[in-house]
């Protein structure tokens, strides 16, 4: 896909189609839109005029251009802003992955489109471009039939900013296309079949991406994680006849900001969970392929990164396992020593991504990580709470989590914090181990799931994001298909770099 930017005469963009955001309330009087309702013959005052006219954001109105309009474009497609007070630079990428997907149906290739928003310029075109190329995902990968009925690719994109600095523009539209680009990347990875991205697999593709971007990458196979010591994330493998990776991504900025202090991001990598021996019930448990969309967001965090280069050292650690029941699987009762030395009593496997997000993020702070990002499908009470619109979010250092939050809400992602506390982790105590991988049945099932994460952390600062609910969507959006959503590459992006 081509990017390009301009600064004057949008109507004259070379582009088969003109698509702009009009607010509530808006009419056809404005300067800008003046312009174009004389291009139109008075079709765009007529409609924003007529009750026809929807305000309810992302809605679209499609204007077919006179043969004499003057203009290279054959089309003027509305996308409604909603009320502009509520409108932010996030919302952009809404609007322009809502413009791309309607004329993809109708086959048009390029599309010129003006925001009508003031804001940072690099922040405009960052989000334009996102916002395209994170429409173009399908989940038809697999799919052999109707291939010359699929929607047609954007092929050239164009984003106006009147007056904006060149520079800007072109900087922001590079980072919006890395950044779209990786969360496809966790998006493909998320819709994988579990017979296609084993272990083994995504550990593959990891190395694959390190190489193309620059980053160092480490696969741990079992008989190092046996050697130091992982059991806990080694518990969880045993099962099945696939082996367990434990992925090792490492970002070293060319120029230091002078910060010594590592960030890690820590994913849950479970390929398929079936809930090993504590089997889940059949109805829906296909939907555990999407299990390991934690690591899938890990490793295209990484990857942009690694584009974007940030002053700060980042390192990237995916505990990969698929958890299936059999011969050697962990059963409910057994006890395990973890990296850090605790030890575990197993009474649900089917509680598995925290047992194996306890020895990877005790690897990732003995590896000289301050502070600490989890990101994980863990718990269905996240769900039940939160939906698929707000990420729980928990951790030990109320600084961080605010600075988490800060940024979803900059990036278009929503964070609902959660508490911990010493009254919560007195509920996984065992009696015969150090801890216990679930509590009290129905009771602050998210939270459980942190606290026993919490127990693995020594001194870092650490933070935890619950993304059960808003890693999938059952529902396709204006923006976006259904399915995986590449939850949190932004959000994560955005605190490393305001933290180099």
């Amino acid at each position: 896909m081509k990017f390009s930017a301009i600064t004057d005469n949008f109507p004259q963009a070379q582009a088969e189609a003109l698509v702009i955001v009009v607010f509530k309330d808006e009419k056809a009087d404005s300067e800008d839109l003046k312009e174009l309702n004389k291009i139109t013959g008075g079709l765009l005052d007529s409609l924003l005029r007529s009750e026809e006219f929807s305000s309810e954001e992302l809605s679209t109105h499609n204007i077919y251009l006179p043969e004499n309009s003057g203009v290279n474009a054959k089309r003027l497609l509305i996308i409604s802003g909603g009320d502009k007070e509520e409108f932010k630079p996030a919302n952009i990428a809404l609007a322009t992955g809502t413009a791309a997907r309607f004329l993809r149906k109708a086959k048009v290739k390029s599309f010129a489109f003006n925001p009508r928003f003031e804001a940072d310029a690099l922040e405009i075109s960052q989000f334009a471009a996102q916002g395209v190329v994170t429409s173009q995902f399908e989940l038809d990968k697999y799919q052999t039939r109707n291939k010359d009925k699929k929607p047609a690719e954007i092929a050239n994109f164009l984003l106006y900013v009147k007056g904006g600095k060149a520079s800007e523009l072109r900087e922001g539209l590079r980072r919006g296309q890395i950044i779209g680009e990786s969360m496809n990347i966790a998006r493909d990875l998320a819709n994988e079949p579990p017979n296609i991205l084993t272990p083994t697999e995504m550990a593959q593709r990891a190395s694959k991406i390190a190489k193309e971007v620059g980053l160092k990458c480490e696969i741990l196979d079992e008989a190092k994680m046996e050697k130091l010591g992982m059991g806990s994330l080694l518990s969880v493998s045993r099962g099945s006849a696939q082996p367990a990776k434990l992925i090792v991504l490492k970002y070293t900025p060319a120029k230091s900001s002078g910060k010594k202090e590592t960030i890690a991001l820590v994913g849950k990598g479970i390929t398929f969970d079936t809930g090993g021996i504590s089997l889940k019930p059949s109805e829906g448990m296909e939907a555990m392929k999407y299990d390991m969309s934690g690591g899938a967001t890990v490793i295209a965090t990484m990857r942009a990164i690694a584009l974007i280069k940030p002053k700060v050292p980042v390192i990237g650690v995916v505990a990969a396992v698929e958890n299936m029941p059999g011969g050697k699987a962990s059963r409910p009762s057994d006890v395990v020593k973890a990296f850090n030395g605790k030890t575990v009593e197993i009474l649900n496997t089917d509680a598995e991504g925290r047992l194996i997000l306890a020895d990877a993020v005790a690897y990732a702070e003995k590896q000289g990580a301050g502070t600490i990002i989890d990101m994980a499908t863990l718990t269905g009470a996240v769900i039940v709470a939160l939906g698929d619109i707000n990420t729980g979010i928990l951790g030990n250092d109320q600084t961080l989590i605010d600075e988490i939050i800060q940024c979803g809400k900059e990036c278009g992602e929503g964070y609902w914090q959660l508490p911990v506390g010493k009254q919560y982790s007195k509920m996984i105590r065992s009696d015969i181990a150090d801890v216990k991988n679930i509590g009290p049945r129905g009771k602050a099932g998210t939270i459980i799931g942190a606290v026993f994460i919490q127990e693995f952390i020594d001194k870092a600062k650490w933070a935890h994001l619950d993304i059960a609910g808003t890693a999938w969507c059952d529902t396709v959006r204006p923006f976006q298909a259904k399915g995986p959503t590449g939850v949190a590459v932004r959000t994560l992006l955005r605190y490393i770099e305001k933290n180099q």
